[in-house]
């Protein structure tokens, strides 16, 4: 007579003698249900695996939509470009603030000056249109050509204008446009974040500016039209810094504007 195997118990807590006296059909139709559950377990866990799979390719898909490719090399060459041209451009011309549009008709069209210079305008928006490379080729065409003697600093050019005091400025300029730049291009644009970007590359360019101004003033000395190196922190960073906030919130909506016409 053959040896026919009989199912197991399918659960412990069933006593040996409950087992025992169960109907041989009642065990093999109690074990069927027990090979179609470990199945269907096996299906539901391949399930899963699928499903965690197809989360994580949506994932990168959504995080991929809301990354921005870096310009290309002939793009970054493009905008390096017409940022020295701009700052060059911009370090000559005063910003100022216009009356409100419905004072024109009563008062005419009157200007009130900032106190600042566009320039750091146009580096930022360097930064935020053209990207960190290219912000940061523009400024280093721009230091080397003024240090070879073009006058296209504030009190013109050469290599003894590193004595200068606002020297140190000029070289936050390279840090801040690489700053602003990299930050501009972390997400789509929008004004908060290139807001954000230019108050990066702007307190970046004034504490390069207090550093270089700091080492200055132990080095060699300042000028003698500044008295003492807080004098010069105050002309340098905290007097100029309410006119070069409000260039700020301009480059920051320019440069949204410009960045919706460009899809970025």
């Amino acid at each position: 007579m053959p040896d026919v195997r009989q199912p197991s118990k399918p659960n412990e807590e069933i006593s040996n003698y409950e087992w025992n006296v169960t109907p041989t059909a009642v065990k093999n139709f109690i074990s069927h249900l027990q090979k179609l559950l470990e199945q269907k377990q096996l299906q539901l866990n391949d399930l899963r695996g699928e499903n965690q799979w197809l989360r994580e390719q949506l994932d990168l898909r959504i995080e991929k939509s809301y990354q921005v490719a870096s310009p290309l090399l002939p793009e970054t060459i493009l905008w390096a470009m017409i940022g020295f041209i701009l700052t060059i451009g911009s370090t000559f011309i005063e910003a100022s603030t216009v009356s409100f549009p419905w004072l024109w008709n009563s008062e005419g069209i009157t200007t009130q000056s900032l106190g600042v210079s566009l320039q750091i305008g146009a580096v930022l928006l360097t930064g935020c249109l053209g990207g960190k490379n290219a912000a940061l080729l523009s400024q280093i065409a721009y230091l080397i050509c003024g240090l070879l003697g073009a006058p296209i600093f504030d009190r013109g050019g050469g290599w003894l204008y590193i004595l200068e005091p606002n020297f140190g400025y000029l070289l936050g300029f390279v840090a801040g446009a690489w700053v602003c730049g990299y930050l501009a291009f972390q997400n789509l644009a929008t004004i908060n974040r290139l807001f954000l970007s230019c108050i990066s590359g702007l307190l970046t360019i004034h504490l390069t500016g207090i550093l270089y101004l700091i080492v200055l003033n132990y080095a060699h000395g300042l000028p003698t039209r500044i008295n003492s190196l807080f004098q010069g922190i105050y002309i340098y960073s905290f007097e100029p810094i309410l006119g070069q906030l409000a260039v700020v919130c301009a480059i920051a909506i320019i440069g949204f504007g410009v960045r919706k016409l460009m899809i970025t």
